[in-house]
């Protein structure tokens, strides 16, 4: 695929910082409403940065006193998110595009020795998305491969016009696995690009198992 665009919404201070910071805190995380809040907001934020990237048409509104031409999104993007840890994520992007079609894939990591692991990607419910702007949603992009995996999957019910990759904590290894992997041209929404992954493949200095924290251990 071509070199994807890359956009780090804690590149500039704003308020994202602050949320960025409570989901990695360890004395707020806890508070698992909170934490889900949080990664909410951030969706929020990415989707609206997401949004100037999309294709509009002028459309004639009347209010009380008068017409007034303005910009309506041409048409609303396929969201997909990674199951479980996507869903506050996923909320938070569908607060945004309300009007949008939502599919899942659930995934996820399948240890076969102490630092190895494979990706089990077994359910997955796709709407349509041939030429469609499709926004992936995943709050941690660590290795890439369940990011690439997903794409896979996406890719036997059609082939969108472009692909958006939102998520809130990301690093190196796992960006330039997708920009060289992923089969389709894409974009990157990132909340923060952080140092590196460690030998449990990891996001250092990350936040921790994202979907454990929005909703409790697993077995």
């Amino acid at each position: 695929m071509s070199h994807s665009s890359v956009f780090v919404l804690s590149e500039q201070p704003s308020i994202a910082s602050s949320f960025l910071a409570d989901i990695r805190n360890v004395d707020q995380q806890e508070d698992r409403l909170r934490f889900r809040r949080n990664i909410e907001r951030i969706g929020e934020l990415l989707a609206y940065e997401l949004s100037k990237s999309l294709s509009y048409t002028p459309k004639t509104i009347h209010t009380p006193l008068d017409t007034l031409t303005v910009d309506h999104l041409s048409e609303q993007p396929v969201l997909i998110s990674v199951l479980r840890a996507g869903i506050p994520l996923h909320q938070g992007v569908l607060n945004y595009f309300d009007r949008a079609p939502s599919g899942f894939i659930g995934a996820f990591r399948q240890p076969t020795t102490e630092n190895a692991f494979t990706i089990e990607a077994a359910y997955h419910a796709i709407p349509p998305i041939d030429n469609q702007s499709v926004i992936l949603i995943d709050p941690m992009l660590a290795t890439g491969r369940t990011l690439v995996q997903a794409m896979q999957l996406i890719a036997q019910h059609g082939t969108p016009a472009h692909v958006h990759i939102v998520t809130a904590i990301s690093c190196p290894e796992g960006i330039a696995y997708v920009q060289e992997q992923a089969p389709f041209a894409c974009s990157l929404w990132l909340g923060s690009i952080d140092s590196h992954l460690n030998q449990k493949s990891y996001i250092v200095p990350g936040l921790g198992d994202a979907g454990d924290l929005a909703f409790g251990p697993k077995l």
